[in-house]
């Protein structure tokens, strides 16, 4: 269990660092920006569509390191519905990567 707990310590310090200050602006090249202009799409409770500014965003992100946190915790820690996540490019007609 000591192993875990250090793990579980280091990951929550982690996300408060990446949460602190500029939040997540280095998140697979979405600024803070665009992850405001797209949240109301990405929220459990009653999702908009996509805006333009979202997609616009999206178009500049990196799928593939988005997709890399589909089953991560980070997602639902910022309030973001992985799967609603997962379905945003094809909203914005991008081409999600094949593999994710």
């Amino acid at each position: 269990m000591g192993g875990n707990y250090k793990l579980v310590v280091v990951l929550v310090v982690a996300l408060g660092v990446l949460l602190e200050g500029s939040t997540v602006s280095s998140l697979c090249n979405m600024t803070d920006e665009g992850i405001a202009d797209c949240k109301p799409s990405v929220t459990k409770t009653n999702p908009t569509p996509p805006t333009p500014e979202c997609c616009e965003a999206l178009k500049g992100a990196d799928l593939k390191c988005l997709c890399g946190y589909k089953n991560s915790f980070l997602l639902p820690s910022l309030g973001i519905d992985p799967t609603l996540a997962m379905a945003l490019p094809a909203k914005c007609n991008l081409t999600p990567p094949n593999d994710c």
